[in-house]
C-alpha cells in the first residue's frame, strides 16, 4: 500500500509536529508533502526531519517574509491542489490553520484527514475592530473554499470531543476522537519548591494569569518556554518567577521533578502535551476548565479545574490545591492512556477499518465521494 502524509508546513517542533512524528514513525516509507519548511525556525529539532523524503511546494522558494498568513492565504487554492497525489492508496493530512486537508486524491484513494482544529481565523468570532474590509472580504471567501474542501476527505480524526463538536459545527462532518501521542516518563513525583509553566509564551497563552496568581500569593513560578511575549511578561514579574527559555523535552525531568503541579490557565486550548506531559512525571495539573483540558485532566484526582477565566478563579484553585492531595501513581496511569502505544494502535485500527469500509464500496459510490 503507498501512503502519503501531508503536513501545513515545518515551522517549529509544536503539537501537530509531534505527531507528526508519529505518523513518520507509523508510515516510514511515505513521503511528507508540506507547504515549506522553516530549518532556522525549528533549529535544534530539526535533526528529526533530516532524514525524511520531504516534498514541498512553491511556497517553499519564496523569501521568508512572504510566508505570512495572509499571503499564504492568498495562495491556498493554487497551492495544495497543485500537488498530484492519484497513485497513492492512503493520503494521511494533518490540517489546522494552513488548511493541508484541500489536497486532491483520487477515487481509488482514501483520506483520512487529522483534524486540529479548522482554521481558527476564519470560523471564530475576531475582537471588535480587529479586522478591516479587505480581511472581512477575504475570510469570507476563504471560509466558502475551507469549507468546500472538507468535502474532499473521506474521514476526520481529532484530538479532543470540544474539537470534534466544532468540526460538526463547521463543517458537518463526523470526526473519531483519538488523542495524539504525548511522550510519556511514567514515573516520578510532585515536588515542593515551585509551580511551573510549561509551553509557547505568546498571545494566545495567558501566561500573565499565572504569574499575576503566583505574585498576589507570594508563590514561586518557574516558566519554561520562549515566545514573542517574554519581554513584556518579565516586567510583570516579581522576584519569585523565573525564566527558564527553551528547554528540550528529553532535559526536563529535574525541572519537573521540583514542581508542585503544572499551572496550564489557558482557555481556548483544545489538546495540550504540556499536561499529559507533567502527569507522566506524576505532577498536577491545575487548568481552565473551560479549555478541552477537562477531558485529560481528571478533576480532584490528577489536578484541579478552575471554572472561570480570571486570576482570581486560578488563585482561589491554587489555594484549594493545596489544602488537597493527589497520587503520582493516579497522574502517571492516566498520562499513560496518551501513550505513543495506545495512539498507534487506536489510529491503525481506525485507518483499517475505514480501508475495509471504503474498498468495499460500489464504484459508483466511490467516484461519487
Amino acid at each position: 500500500m503507498k501512503v502519503a502524509l501531508v503536513h501545513d508546513c515545518l515551522q517549529r517542533l509544536g503539537d501537530a509536529e509531534q505527531l507528526m512524528l508519529s505518523l513518520h514513525r507509523l508510515y516510514p516509507e511515505a513521503p511528507l508533502y508540506t507547504a515549506f519548511v522553516d530549518w532556522a525556525g525549528l533549529g535544534a529539532s530539526a535533526c528529526h526531519f533530516r532524514d525524511w523524503d520531504i516534498r514541498t511546494t512553491w511556497v517553499d522558494r519564496l523569501p521568508a517574509k512572504l510566508r505570512s498568513t495572509q499571503v499564504y492565504q492568498l495562495c491556498l487554492p493554487y497551492l495544495w491542489e497543485a500537488l498530484d497525489l492519484s497513485g497513492y492508496d492512503l493520503v494521511i493530512s494533518s490540517s489546522g490553520d494552513y488548511g493541508s486537508k484541500a489536497v486532491l486524491t483520487s477515487a481509488q484513494t482514501l483520506h483520512v484527514c487529522y483534524c486540529h482544529r479548522p482554521p481558527r481565523s476564519l470560523w471564530e468570532v475576531p475582537f471588535p475592530g480587529a479586522v478591516n474590509p479587505y480581511t472581512v472580504w477575504l475570510n469570507q471567501r476563504l471560509r466558502q473554499y475551507d469549507l468546500s474542501t472538507a468535502h474532499r476527505v473521506d474521514r476526520f480524526v481529532t484530538h479532543s470531543d470540544r474539537t470534534a463538536r466544532r468540526i460538526h459545527k463547521v463543517y458537518r462532518r463526523a470526526a473519531e476522537v483519538i488523542a495524539p501521542p504525548v511522550p510519556v516518563y511514567g514515573q516520578g513525583s510532585a515536588g515542593e519548591a515551585y509551580y511551573l509553566y510549561v509551553g509557547d509564551l505568546d498571545s494566545e497563552q495567558p501566561v500573565e494569569w499565572a504569574i499575576a496568581a503566583c505574585n498576589q500569593l507570594n508563590r514561586s513560578l518557574w516558566i519554561l518556554g520562549s515566545g514573542n511575549t517574554e519581554a513584556q511578561l518579565r516586567q510583570h514579574a516579581s522576584s519569585t518567577i523565573r525564566f527558564l527559555g527553551a528547554v528540550p523535552v528529553q532535559s526536563r525531568a529535574d525541572i519537573y521533578a521540583g514542581a508542585i503541579a503544572l499551572l496550564y490557565p489557558a482557555t481556548n486550548v483544545d489538546f495540550a502535551f504540556a499536561p499529559v506531559e507533567a502527569m507522566g512525571y506524576g505532577v498536577p495539573v491545575i487548568a481552565s476548565e473551560q479549555s478541552g483540558l477537562r477531558d485529560v485532566v481528571l478533576n480532584f484526582r490528577t489536578g484541579l479545574l478552575f471554572p472561570d477565566a480570571t486570576v482570581e478563579s486560578l488563585q482561589a484553585a491554587i489555594l484549594q490545591f493545596e489544602k488537597l492531595r493527589f497520587s503520582s501513581y493516579a497522574c502517571i496511569e492516566r498520562a499513560k492512556e496518551f501513550s505513543e502505544t495506545e495512539f498507534a494502535t487506536k489510529f491503525q485500527w481506525f485507518v483499517a477499518k475505514a480501508l475495509d469500509a471504503y474498498h468495499q464500496l460500489k464504484p459508483s459510490a466511490v467516484e461519487d465521494s
